[in-house]
């Protein structure tokens, strides 16, 4: 510890760190890596840190190491109540990077709070207008990668993202709308393909709908959870699996709810699947796929390049693995293979340039991450499809196991040398 942070009072110190653990929190950063991150941090500044964080909360016991034993024994404890984050790459680096100049003695403990303060401007209109792109863009990109849709189903994929995306920007000023958003949204998802359908172009209506809820399927979240777990941090885990499956269980409701209300007023899709898009879309919607990412996860200029090589390489290994060893049950191989390679990239990223895995790491597993497989395996639950139902909850299973079980490998082929 440097005299600097040895002259500086105590409720400082813990001030700073507090500030830093809810804008690590509020940006995504995963309950292990966050304590790791906070942990390491108030040992930098002279202090013992105990630190547990879940998805709804931060609790941290801190302790001055300049008075010893005594000093251990006369803890500070601080609980912060928080809603659960969202990934946001720039606000992400940020943070971090404001953490490393305090710890170098670049920035005063003061004035690293005021500047992690200042990063809780809200998003501009320009912003704003760019997640909403991003829903509608990741959305087409998805129908055209994985569903193998028509140009018709596509747009009209594409045109349902533009609409969940500005039902979610509405929420987040709007606490009310807020809880019920994923619902709602899968009811306006689907009566928009439904009523299409009906009165303009035959769709195939499953994927379309797959498609413009892709961004609020909760993939991520279940990989999270379930890494969560496999590092023995439970409570954090199951909890996080709990808001997945919840969120999964109000999509699928929705979409239910606005089945049945299109048959009370006689409006019947016509659900045909029309030509596919020719091979060579896959590639220009991959780019689109890598572009649409890198503003969903609100990433910093700087940054999009890496964000859009992730996501490709991710994408080629994963399929690459599939392909090479059908014998390895294909798919949860490849996802396998594509989680190693991210995770060891993303891990060399952060090593060698100094700034968050993460950059690498989040936009990277998107296509990875199993969200659909869970969304489609409620669905049949709820049609009382139990035989497809279970099969694909399986699925998910195997292809969640597969992808931390790549992660983790990953990090042992090039151990992380930053929490994040």
């Amino acid at each position: 510890m440097s005299v600097q942070f040895a002259t500086t009072a105590l409720n400082t110190r813990i001030a700073f760190l507090v500030e830093l653990a809810t804008r690590l929190h509020k940006y995504g950063a995963a309950s292990p890596r966050l304590e790791m991150a906070i942990a390491g941090s108030a040992q930098r500044i002279g202090l013992s840190a105990e630190v547990w964080s879940s998805p709804t909360a931060i609790i941290i016991s801190f302790a001055d190491l300049a008075h010893g034993d005594e000093g251990r024994l006369a803890q500070v404890t601080q609980v912060i109540r928080l809603l659960p984050g969202d990934v946001n790459l720039d606000k992400l680096c940020r943070a971090d990077e404001i953490a490393d100049r305090v710890i170098a003695g670049e920035l005063d403990l003061r004035e690293g709070f005021r500047l992690l303060r200042t990063l809780e401007l809200p998003d501009t209109r320009l912003q704003q207008a760019g997640v909403i792109a991003s829903y509608g863009l990741s959305a087409g990109a998805i129908a055209a990668l994985f569903l193998h849709s028509s140009w018709v189903d596509l747009l009209v994929a594409a045109l349902v993202g533009v609409i969940i995306g500005s039902i979610t920007i509405l929420a987040g000023t709007r606490p009310r709308l807020a809880v019920a958003s994923d619902a709602i949204c899968a009811m306006v998802a689907t009566t928009v393909a439904i009523v299409f359908s009906a009165f303009v172009v035959p769709l195939a209506i499953k994927s379309v709908i797959l498609a413009g809820l892709i961004v609020l399927v909760p993939g991520m979240s279940l990989t999270t959870a379930v890494r969560e777990i496999s590092s023995q941090h439970l409570v954090s885990g199951m909890a996080r699996m709990g808001g997945a499956m919840s969120t999964l269980l109000k999509l699928t409701f929705g979409t239910v709810a606005a089945t049945q209300i299109c048959a009370l007023f006689d409006i019947e899709a016509r659900d045909f699947t029309l030509p596919a898009l020719p091979q060579w879309v896959d590639y220009p919607a991959l780019l689109v796929a890598a572009v649409a990412f890198a503003m969903l996860f609100r990433a910093a200029w700087r940054d999009w390049p890496v964000v859009i090589v992730a996501v490709i390489i991710g994408y080629f290994a994963t399929r690459l693995g599939g392909e090479i060893s059908p014998h390895l049950s294909g798919a949860p191989f490849g996802v396998f293979l594509g989680g190693f390679v991210l995770s060891a990239i993303a891990n060399g990223y952060a090593r060698y340039w100094g700034r968050p895995g993460a950059v690498v790491r989040e936009p990277g597993i998107l296509l990875l991450v199993p969200g659909s497989v869970g969304f489609r395996s409620v669905s049949y639950l709820l049609e009382r499809n139990a035989t497809l139902g279970f099969d694909t909850g399986l699925l998910l299973v195997t292809i969640l196991i597969s992808l931390v079980a790549g992660l983790m490998f990953g990090e042992l082929l090039i151990a992380p040398r930053r929490s994040l």
